[in-house]
């Protein structure tokens, strides 16, 4: 309904198109110069921190962008549009402060590649890497700011490749990216003519149901990345993809079935790489790499530290080492924070009955978007 006076929804009495519109421009231009106003301080802030040598990207104090905007959002406007408004007024101010670049396992238009724009925004200078380690390397040699990489799956665990990649790497962990995973089917031709499906494993995975009731007799055909599926499915007249729904705009495929995924908690953390953690917010969570001591109630005694000092554990995962037959590792995250003094005790306790102990890095709690 609209709410102008002399309006009352019904077409004989909606003002001029013209007042609304002439109001509107009214309107943008004092966004504009806001908008402005933001990035001059935002420039007067990037030489504070230079002068510092402080990071730019700063992912609790743009949380706190984020929750003040959606806490005082009146509507109409929802939320998630709202978030994408400020996520991008955000990233064109960081590029003021300083450019930034994002490594990322490529190529692009993968599930990474949405998930690093939807925390950087895209006034980003985005670096799509050839595997894991590539984004490792390029954070370590300084040729990409900070780097994406996928940690953990809901419904297929932890990714060891990544987690065994931390072992021998000096980056820490910033920030966590936790972003809905939404499978589309796309093609050229029509559903009931798919003889062939490209996809990755995972994806396959994640769809068994949907493509064991709706097309039980498609050939599937595993490739590096949904993306690399899109454009070989663009290449064929039979033959579909599973990947993010934009990779059919992009690749001039047409949506055949959207949301094809068994589970519709179906989501997948990342991890934002840096050359160090993020400072404290009170809301915040600390990962972890160890190894524990061959010995009865080793485990019992390393998990035994959560309890005694009060710490919400919010993920355990054991993983085989790479080095030594029959010995694994354990990833761990929990709330807290290393500067935190029950944290900084807690962890002195498990180190004690830890063949090695890493951190991994601390970083605010993210949620699912």
């Amino acid at each position: 309904m609209c709410s102008e006076p002399g309006c009352s929804g019904e077409s004989r009495h909606l003002p001029d198109i013209d007042l609304l519109r002439k109001k509107i421009d009214g309107l943008d231009e004092k966004i504009l110069e806001a908008v402005n106003e933001r990035a001059r301080l935002a420039q007067c802030i990037g030489r504070v921190k230079e002068d510092c040598d402080d990071s730019v990207y700063k992912p609790g104090r743009e949380q706190v962008v984020y929750e003040h905007a959606l806490e005082n959002n009146p509507g109409p406007l929802p939320d998630e549009a709202l978030k994408a408004v400020f996520r991008e007024i955000i990233s064109g101010c960081r590029s003021l402060e300083k450019p930034v670049a994002v490594a990322y396992l490529g190529p692009e238009g993968t599930f990474t590649h949405w998930a690093a724009e939807s925390q950087f925004g895209k006034s980003v200078d985005y670096r799509a890497v050839a595997s894991l380690a590539d984004v490792f390397e390029d954070v370590e040699s300084k040729r990409a700011d900070y780097g994406v990489v996928p940690v953990e799956n809901s419904t297929e665990g932890g990714i060891r490749e990544t987690l065994a990649l931390f072992l021998d790497s000096s980056l820490k962990v910033c920030s966590e990216i936790v972003y809905e995973i939404r499978h589309s089917l796309m093609a050229r031709c029509r559903i009931e003519d798919v003889e062939k499906i490209y996809s990755k494993g995972p994806v396959f995975a994640q769809t068994r149901l949907w493509l064991r009731e709706n097309l039980p007799d498609a050939r599937r055909v595993e490739v590096e990345s949904t993306s690399r599926a899109a454009r070989l499915a663009a290449e064929e007249e039979s033959a579909a993809a599973i990947g993010f729904e934009a990779l059919a705009r992009d690749c001039g495929l047409n949506l055949l079935a959207r949301n094809i995924q068994d589970r519709n908690d179906n989501v997948t953390r990342f991890f934002v790489l840096a050359n160090g953690i993020s400072e404290p917010t009170g809301n915040d969570k600390t990962a972890l790499l160890c190894s524990i001591k061959d010995r009865v109630g080793a485990l019992h005694d390393l998990l035994y530290a959560f309890k005694k000092h009060g710490i919400n554990m919010t993920k355990i995962e054991s993983f085989p080492s790479q080095a030594q037959a029959w010995h694994y590792l354990f990833f761990i995250d929990f709330m807290g924070h290393p500067e935190d003094e029950k944290i900084k005790t807690a962890l002195k306790d498990m180190d004690g009955n830890c063949d090695m102990l890493k951190v991994l890095g601390a970083f605010p709690c993210a949620t699912a978007g």
